[in-house]
């Protein structure tokens, strides 16, 4: 563990972004999210591509077809270390 490095946060992700990548890293086309959400093919393009809110409501249904918590869709670049109220 001498030679242990801890990743360093290379870029940062919409949510929008978040969203594609959960749905790409489970196979998902849009449509298959779709039909698993009850939501238009054209919401979830929209969402992707940061032009229509992700909402409370829709990251719960979001995230349970992605198997993911919502913070994970609508939270996706924040640090808690950053964050911290001091």
């Amino acid at each position: 563990m001498k030679n242990f490095r801890k990743a360093k946060k290379t870029i940062d992700v919409s949510v929008g972004e978040s969203v594609r990548i959960m749905r790409e890293l489970q196979g998902l086309s849009q449509n298959e999210l779709a039909s698993l959400t009850g939501m238009p093919q054209s919401t979830i393009s929209g969402i992707e591509n940061d032009r229509i809110p992700i909402g409370v409501e829709r990251a719960k249904v979001l995230a349970r077809a992605l198997k993911c918590h919502p913070a994970v869709l609508v939270f996706p670049s924040w640090d808690i270390k950053e964050q911290a109220v001091a």
